[in-house]
């Protein structure tokens, strides 16, 4: 049966905390699953779940400490002494203890190392922890089985099984040459119906897919999604097999950046969460805000330039909203398909031919868009035909104007080196909303001839 979790199973575990009935609270939790537990902790406060921690053994908790979220899980650090930090990571494959050494300071980090016993673990925290942030080697793990090319089936299965105690999940078996360097993948039927006498040479699959320590998070992710991989092997610089990167490090990632792009395309410049101090998301948000404020000064000043017009023509002050959310609507849709594109390597079509695609693709949807705005209009509100001509010359225009925007911005800065999510945030809306007014009014201007 799923676990569910109600308010009154949370005030229980919190009256057995309060009375420090540790022995009942074992009972409790015994059977759940490591997320059940995760669950839990994040609905207690953080001296009431750090008291769970260093109540459970840390097999259970360590698992439960990687699904919490970070500001959570960074609470209860706090909380823990080096000692009991380094029970929970000696515990942990090495790609989740680095990440939670990450949000550890300095010194901290260094107490941890002091305290954890088993010296082959630390060597590999350490080692990954020199890596660069969003690489294969940062988020890669040391835990793998691999065999040399040299061995016979029946040695090999032998070391699998000594190599399998400290592998929670084997989802591969790499082959290695004397030196170490990936030389292909070991299929298990391949293993099980080779002659015990065979060697590994005469069996293994010499093709792999794999990545260096030095590729990017995304890079790592296409290859793996185009490949339908459940997990990819991880080489140095000399071919060196060093680590593995699994589908579950994979899906982490992209939700991880999947969040980050649509903060960003909501104005937001970092990672805030609902419950974060108020200076945290004040910092997050205001310069985003600042900026759809001077864009909309300059939208009002432009606006000022047809106080005249609008005088004249009262009439075109009425589609001045509509103008301008069909110009922030085309861009947000023109940005996120060329910003998919971008994430996912299919952009491959040359600029100009992407640009040609976008004008005829606007000058369709203007075309209906504006015949369908003309007849709502005469229908509605008596326009004649010069002005409703008018009205459909612009909003054609400015669906095309709008339409190359959103489609060379993300594309600008992604040549740049700048997240192209960017583009989709306040920026393209501002940007379309000044550009979609000037053109309404110079349109009318001309037509009009105010």
């Amino acid at each position: 049966m799923q676990f569910q979790l109600t308010d009154d199973y949370i005030a229980q575990i919190e009256q057995l905390i309060a009375n420090k009935d540790g022995d009942a609270l074992r009972q409790q939790l015994e059977e759940f699953h490591f997320a059940d537990i995760a669950e839990i902790l994040e609905e207690l406060d953080s001296e009431e779940a750090t008291y769970l921690i260093k109540l459970l053994e840390s097999d259970i908790t360590s698992e439960a400490l990687i699904e919490l979220d970070e500001d959570i899980r960074e609470k209860i650090l706090e909380r823990l002494s080096p000692k009991e930090i380094a029970a929970e990571l000696e515990e942990m494959d090495t790609d989740d203890a680095v990440d939670v050494m990450g949000e550890l300071h300095e010194d901290i980090q260094k107490q941890v190392i002091k305290e954890i016993e088993d010296t082959e673990h630390v060597a590999d925290i350490v080692e990954l922890l020199k890596y660069e942030e969003d690489t294969a080697g940062a988020l890669m793990a040391k835990e793998l089985v691999r065999v040399k090319e040299t061995w016979t089936v029946a040695g090999c299965v032998r070391e699998m099984r000594r190599q399998a105690k400290n592998v929670t999940r084997v989802h591969s078996i790499y082959v290695v040459n004397k030196e170490g360097k990936l030389t292909g993948r070991l299929s298990l039927k391949d293993l099980l119906t080779a002659g015990e006498k065979a060697h590994i040479s005469d069996v293994f699959i010499p093709k792999v897919d794999y990545v260096t320590v030095h590729t990017e998070n995304e890079e790592v992710a296409r290859i793996m999604q185009k490949y339908d991989l459940e997990a990819i092997p991880v080489v140095d610089e000399n071919g060196v097999l060093v680590g593995r990167i699994t589908i579950d490090d994979i899906v982490d990632f992209i939700k991880e950046e999947a969040d980050r792009d649509y903060q960003l395309a909501a104005g937001i410049s970092e990672d805030v969460e609902a419950d974060d101090s108020m200076r945290k998301i004040i910092r997050a948000r205001l310069p985003w805000l600042i900026l759809a404020l001077v864009g909309g000064f300059v939208s009002v000043t432009v606006l000022g330039t047809f106080s005249d017009a609008i005088a004249d023509h009262a009439a075109l002050f009425f589609f001045v909203p509509l103008i301008a959310a069909m110009a922030g609507n085309v861009g947000v849709q023109s940005s996120a398909i060329v910003m998919q594109g971008l994430a996912n390597k299919t952009l491959r079509d040359p600029l100009m031919k992407r640009l040609f695609k976008e004008v005829v693709l606007s000058l369709f949807n203007g075309f209906v868009l504006s015949l369908l705005l003309i007849a709502a209009g005469t229908i509605i509100m008596g326009l004649d035909f010069k002005f409703g001509l008018t009205i459909a010359i612009s909003l054609t225009s400015v669906i095309i104007s709008a339409s190359l925007i959103g489609t060379l911005v993300p594309i600008i800065l992604d040549r740049m080196g700048i997240d192209p999510a960017m583009a989709t945030g306040p920026f393209i809306t501002t940007s379309n909303d000044i550009c979609g007014i000037l053109i309404y009014f110079t349109i009318a201007k001309l037509i009009l001839g105010f």
